[in-house]
């Protein structure tokens, strides 16, 4: 029987590429200064631009958040083997993932039109996961005879879920600067 983090090696790899991370996180540290500059050489409405900087990096970084919760919450639990359920949910986080990081760019393009739609789409994929997370409850709750198991898969469904929420939310902020520069 495989060891149950066999399938996680590619996930959590054993050798972790340090450069790797710093170049990601200098490159968000590029970006956010970048903002810096744009809000001092555009000095109008300061506290209307700093509060959607705001809800969209901290959107961003819940949707993170709950991604690395669900992964974690696998090694955490131990648990043996994964459910189609659930990787079906992780497929649509994916989607809806890479739907964000595609509305995050058309932002920064100011393309206004291609983002309101970006983020209807976004809207659609969450309605999407919600459909699926429940269900894989369903299903979790019809074919899990382990009570514990049980209550280990349902939080890591729960988790995955919530993330698919904050993609929502985020687009939910874009929608609002789409309003207010458009």
């Amino acid at each position: 029987m495989p060891e149950p983090t066999e399938g996680l090696v590619r996930f959590f790899p054993r050798q972790i590429d340090f450069f790797e991370i710093f170049e990601r996180a200098s490159r968000n540290l590029i970006t956010a200064s970048d903002e810096l500059v744009g809000l001092f050489n555009h000095f109008d409405r300061i506290d209307e631009r700093i509060e959607v900087i705001h809800a969209l990096a901290s959107g961003l970084d819940d949707v993170l958040d709950l991604t690395w919760a669900a992964a974690d919450r696998v090694v955490l639990f131990h648990v043996p083997a994964s459910r189609p359920g659930a990787l079906a949910l992780a497929r649509s986080l994916k989607q809806n993932t890479e739907t964000v990081h595609r509305a995050v760019q058309e932002l920064r393009k100011k393309q206004y039109a291609a983002l309101k739609k970006t983020c209807i789409d976004i809207n659609s994929l969450e309605n999407e996961a919600d459909r699926l997370f429940r269900e894989a409850i369903g299903k979790l709750f019809d074919d899990e005879k382990d009570p514990i198991l049980l209550i280990k898969w349902k939080a890591i469904l729960e988790h995955i879920e919530l993330a698919t929420d904050k993609c929502e939310d985020v687009a939910n902020t874009l929608e609002s600067v789409v309003l207010k520069h458009a």
